[in-house]
């Protein structure tokens, strides 16, 4: 508990996991009487280089898709062709619809944060809903639904069970859909509720923040309005990268993976709002239509990709070479979820490339970025789960072992438990599964195929389980999205709690009970 609490601690306050997470390892194993050098060179690095072995290539695809949507603009022209077809007066469903299809798309959570603010300021100024509510509003889009309980999801998070279960990333399709519409409906209903008590309590887009109050205090400056935060709130379209818009350097701190606290830089509030609305102002004009459909077009095409490799493409292959030793000994069913998304993502880059060729140029810079900005992510949750193939190496955590799976004789139950109560340890959804699914994901399945549960049950429930505690107060997504929104956790934690913590748990609660009730759909 001492090493964790250290993790916690030291991640929480923005130090690096790459350094963190040895060290907390350290005194574990030295409390113990572990050797400690074996510890760290034959557990901790090869967990560390397994992970990355495994799942890099994920990273680094995500990575370069969501960089080049960025500097293409066409995350912002989606973003912004659903608010224009919506309008303000829906500000809280289109901001989170708009995270959610680009979340869903495979652009990095990073991305979507930078790319959203700007859009979703516009709008609540323009409907006077306090801004206060709009950290939780993007959360909903980015870390929940869209991220692991819709089925083909190309997020890290729908994909690292493919490997242990031997499924693909539409497991159990019926079960995630259902799942997605319970936590978009149950989060949509609360956001609505908090608007209207909010402002029947007077409050209103123009209040000033915590950080704006102090920074008036410590400067002597007239407080500024709402408003002021973009400077014209009917502006939705910036400049692109080849004269029209802004490339959205903010966008670059992180990859694909909701991470811990480390894998990005924390701004100041001032410096993060002034990346994500740098480049607001523009033309003035709303992207048409034409040009919403050409950015979802390799959104729509990493979807269709992945499924037409998962059902139709990988299962026509002979890939008996698969079971000899020098490419692992597995079988197609242990990487079709990895390839179909690495395949589907590499189609979505290959897209953009085709749609405008003359910004060649840009776009290899692009790549050239995104490949830079995987690093960090993947390095972060590789070090979290060797930190967890350490502790349980340790004869003391066979304690916790015996404790997790007394909860339940069912897998899915102890499964559900595990991965919700370690990824809330760790802050990290994806360190959280891992761990999880590294420590115990064997048995989980022995007990399964035993017992007669499905793996698409097993996969589902999984996933859904590591987008729930993980959104504690010291996550890093969490506490950048707030510095994005220039907002503390007094002001907004409440809200992003009943979103992405409450809410998901309540469906994940369903789907569990449903698949072990009626079997998987």
């Amino acid at each position: 508990m001492i090493s964790l609490a250290l993790l916690i601690t030291l991640a929480y306050r923005g130090h690096s996991v790459i350094a963190v997470a040895p060290i907390a390892a350290s005194i574990a194993v030295l409390m113990s009487g572990a050797p400690l050098l074996a510890s760290y060179t034959q557990v901790f690095m090869p967990a560390l280089g397994g992970f990355m072995a495994n799942f890099f290539p994920l990273f680094l695809v995500g990575a370069i898709f969501g960089r080049l949507m960025t500097v293409s603009g066409y995350a912002h022209d989606i973003a912004g062709w659903i608010s224009g077809v919506l309008g303000p007066r829906f500000a809280i469903l289109v901001t989170t619809l708009a995270t959610a299809l680009l979340t869903y798309g495979g652009v990095s959570a990073w991305v979507v944060v930078f790319t959203i603010f700007p859009i979703a300021t516009s709008l609540f100024a323009q409907a006077d809903i306090p801004r206060r509510l709009m950290p939780a509003a993007i959360a909903l889009g980015i870390f929940t639904f869209a991220t692991a309980a819709l089925p083909g999801s190309p997020q890290i998070h729908n994909t690292i069970p493919t490997k242990f279960f031997g499924t693909n990333t539409f497991a159990a399709p019926g079960l995630g859909l259902l799942g997605a519409v319970i936590v978009f409906g149950l989060g949509m209903l609360w956001l609505e509720r908090r608007q209207r008590q909010l402002a029947a309590a007077g409050e209103s887009f123009a209040d000033p923040t915590e950080a704006e109050i102090k920074e008036t205090e410590r400067t002597g400056a007239p407080l500024p309005t709402g408003a002021a935060r973009v400077s014209d709130p009917d502006v939705l379209d910036g400049e692109r990268p080849d004269g029209e818009r802004p490339d959205g350097d903010g966008a670059t701190q992180a990859g694909p993976a909701r991470t811990s606290v480390a894998t990005a830089e924390r701004p100041s509030p001032s410096s993060a709002v002034a990346m994500a609305t740098e480049g607001t102002e523009g033309s003035g004009q709303r992207p048409t239509a034409l040009a919403g459909l050409v950015g979802l077009a390799p959104i729509l095409v990493i979807v269709a990709v992945n499924a037409l490799c998962t059902y139709v493409v990988f299962p026509a292959l002979d890939v008996s070479y698969l079971a000899e030793e020098k490419f692992g000994a597995t079988d197609l069913g242990a990487v079709t979820g990895i390839w179909s998304v690495t395949v589907a993502m590499l189609a979505g880059i290959l897209l953009v490339f085709a749609l405008r060729p003359g910004s060649f140029t840009p776009y290899v810079e692009g790549i050239t970025e995104g490949a830079r900005n995987a690093v960090l992510p993947v390095f972060n949750t590789a070090s979290e789960v060797a930190y967890g193939a350490v502790i349980a190496s340790l004869a003391v955590f066979a304690t916790v072992r015996d404790g997790l799976f007394g909860v339940s004789d069912n897998p899915a139950i102890v499964a559900a438990v595990s991965t919700t109560g370690i990824s809330g340890l760790t802050g990290s959804a994806s360190g959280g599964l891992t761990i999880t699914l590294s420590t115990f994901g064997e048995q989980l399945a022995q007990m399964a195929t035993e017992q007669g549960i499905s793996m698409e049950l097993m996969h589902r429930v999984t996933a859904m389980a590591a987008t729930g505690f993980d959104s504690l107060p010291h996550n890093g997504a969490i506490i950048t999205l707030l510095l994005v929104c220039g907002l503390s956790h007094r002001e907004s934690y409440k809200d992003i709690f009943a979103v992405t913590v409450v809410v998901p748990i309540i469906g994940l609660v369903v789907v569990t009970a449903l698949g072990l009730t009626v079997g998987t759909f």
